[in-house]
């Protein structure tokens, strides 16, 4: 198994992390950016994390961390089958209706129909995730730290100091970040070209063309209250708007 930390954000489509993975990964100590679309259910899995990195890029000198994000219930994390490696595990919701939209948007410009362009199939998504990253927080023992992931944009100055905290890096992080060899590529995160400017773009984008049926965006909406306090509550820490 390698020496390095991992840093685990457990989150769903569409909640600003390629942002926060770009971040996260352009700080001195942490390797990572993307999504690796691995399964994390024992120590060796660590291995395999490392390998398909390397495969990608070269850690940095002296670093500590290996950032990875899981978005998807395919992927699984198991924090207490990780062997002897620290690990530090974040959650971070967004709220519904912005999310399933921007879902939809994403995937309606893929050049193949996609499940996810339909909004009720996103919405059922939306739900299936923030229920399945609710259960995760019930049942695990291992401490992790929850934040709004609107946070990002309205108030990255009061998150990012938090972050550094929790993460106990040596150097604070920043709004600015670097732009990697597989920024914007596909199933590496945002493809758009927002991902590619090196700093917070405060801007929201507006998808009001997507219309999502009335009772998924009702059964979203209350997925989101109710797990997202679940979340919360059981939290060692947490920033929330």
């Amino acid at each position: 198994m390698s020496d390095y930390a991992r840093i685990f954000l457990l989150s769903h489509m569409r909640a600003y992390t390629s942002l926060a993975g770009h971040i996260l990964g352009s700080h001195p100590q942490i390797n990572g950016y993307y999504e690796m679309h691995l399964s994390y259910e024992d120590a060796a899995a660590l291995d395999r994390q490392l390998e398909a990195f390397r495969h990608d890029e070269v850690p940095k000198p002296g670093s500590r961390y290996l950032f990875d994000k899981l978005l998807h219930n395919d992927y699984v994390l198991t924090p207490g089958r990780q062997g002897r490696a620290e690990i530090k595990i974040l959650v971070s919701l967004a709220e519904p209706d912005h999310t399933i939209r921007s879902i939809v948007h994403l995937f309606a410009q893929k050049p193949d129909p996609d499940l996810y362009a339909s909004p009720a199939e996103a919405a059922k998504y939306y739900v299936e995730r923030v229920s399945a990253l609710a259960e995760f927080c019930r049942t695990t023992d291992h401490p992790y730290y929850y934040f709004d992931a609107a946070l990002w944009l309205r108030a990255p100055e009061r998150l990012l100091p938090k972050l550094t905290q929790w993460l106990e890096l040596e150097s604070p992080l920043s709004e600015r970040y670097e732009v990697f060899s597989q920024t914007g590529k596909p199933r590496r995160g945002d493809t758009s070209a927002r991902v590619r400017s090196g700093s917070i773009d405060r801007t929201r984008t507006d998808y009001s063309d997507v219309v999502i049926p009335e009772e998924a965006l009702s059964l979203a909406q209350a997925a989101y209250r109710e797990c997202r306090a679940r979340i919360i509550a059981r939290a060692a820490e947490s920033a929330t708007l």
